[in-house]
């Protein structure tokens, strides 16, 4: 059975790198928590999907969906997410408010998986997307 997953843009974030420093300064019992307005309508589907995050007009990053809590004080909705954070192949992407589905065969391929083991600083990665070179 395919995942579904959703994209996000990471507003704030410039980088990779910012993006990384803010997940684990939220990270708490191994899980990272995400304030978000709505419960999406397709939530029971996107356990164990994943996040993809907008960076610079282009999905860079994922991390897998553990699961939503109802936040009872205010009616939030908490996504929660694993801390690892995921770099992908980058793909074009516009901007956008709060999330957007994204079917499995949308989603972009790891870049661990792309040629072998290809683990790039996020630095360097940074910099090869800004040139267009990956």
């Amino acid at each position: 059975m395919s995942r579904l997953s959703i994209s996000k843009v990471a507003v704030g974030c410039a980088s990779l790198d910012a993006l990384e420093t803010r997940q684990a300064a939220r990270a708490a019992g191994g899980e990272v928590p995400l304030v978000t307005r709505f419960m999406p309508k397709r939530a029971e589907e996107l356990v164990g999907g994943s996040i993809y995050w907008i960076l610079k007009h282009r999905i860079q990053a994922r991390q897998t969906i553990l699961g939503f809590t109802a936040r009872e004080e205010d009616r939030k909705t908490i996504i929660r997410l694993a801390p690892e954070l995921v770099p992908v192949l980058p793909v074009p992407r516009r901007a956008h408010q709060g999330w957007r589905y994204l079917a499995a065969e949308d989603c972009p391929v790891d870049l661990g998986g792309v040629g072998g083991s290809m683990v790039l600083p996020a630095k360097l990665l940074g910099e090869l997307t800004a040139l267009l070179l990956i």
